[in-house]
């Protein structure tokens, strides 16, 4: 994860002191969604770095409705957020509406908190469009002498968005995720990699590549890894990659050859 710069870290650390007792006692009295969404809208500010007069939105339009709030990077809609009470526990359908709303305007993150809970969620836009839960964390729970916790809340601050850190935290978690380690496990150099072990394991029994890739799918690999969307893009980036791979290669055999070509007799 990316570090912290250090005035961000003083400022996350200054913050997480002041505002975790302020959302203790607002959760305490049960606010409603009305104040709570000024205690996010001074977070934004004095946790997270944004400038609420220029970079938080307060009901933000798109289409004849509203969201609660929205931030602006450099006068560019960045991510939208939809605040709930602080006493409420947050739900995915809660997020729906501004999900369909980011949707709407091309946004890739929606975030979704009570001020104590925040979910970050990144879009994929598939059909129908559906999201995806990044990272949940609750306010309140985080340690301001951890550096790790701190990195969670950098991912979001207005420095992270400037330097994309949350969208490489996405990546390096996707890389991670049971999908993409069930579309690795299917392609080629695996189902390879497998067939030379078995045969090396049993020289007399024959196996080909398509056996042992009915038997991932059928009896190895849990059936949610491999349906759904999050699964179709792992595919697709799975095969994505070793295609670049191997065009990379054949560029290289290529230039070698025509080099080659040109060397005198």
């Amino acid at each position: 994860m990316a570090a912290v710069p250090k005035k961000v870290g003083a400022r996350l650390i200054a913050g997480l002191k002041r505002y975790q007792p302020i959302l203790a006692a607002a959760k305490a009295r049960d606010v409603g969604e009305a104040d709570t969404v000024t205690i996010i809208k001074d977070m934004l500010a004095d946790v997270f770095g944004y400038d609420k007069y220029s970079d938080v939105t307060s009901e933000h339009a798109i289409r004849g409705t509203y969201c609660d709030l929205a931030i602006k990077i450099d006068g560019q809609l960045a991510t939208l957020i939809e605040v709930k009470a602080i006493g409420l526990d947050l739900k995915d359908p809660h997020v729906k509406q501004a999900i369909d709303y980011a949707a709407n305007q091309g946004v890739d993150w929606v975030l979704l908190t009570n001020g104590v809970t925040w979910r970050v969620y990144h879009l994929i836009f598939a059909k129908p469009i559906s999201q995806e839960l990044v990272l949940e964390i609750d306010f309140c729970a985080l340690n301001p002498r951890l550096e790790s916790d701190l990195e969670l809340l950098y991912l979001w601050c207005k420095e992270g968005w400037q330097r994309s850190v949350l969208g490489e935290y996405h990546t390096q978690k996707q890389a991670l995720s049971r999908f993409y380690v069930g579309a690795m496990l299917q392609s080629d150099p695996v189902v390879d990699v497998i067939r030379r072990e078995l045969r090396r394991m049993s020289p007399d029994v024959r196996i080909d590549s398509d056996q042992i890739r009915d038997v991932l799918v059928n009896e190895v690999i849990k059936r949610e890894v491999l349906e759904g969307d999050q699964a179709d893009a792992a595919k697709k980036k799975v095969a994505k990659a070793a295609a670049q791979k191997l065009r990379a290669k054949t560029a290289k055999v290529e230039s070698a050859a025509a080099g080659q070509e040109e060397v005198p007799a």
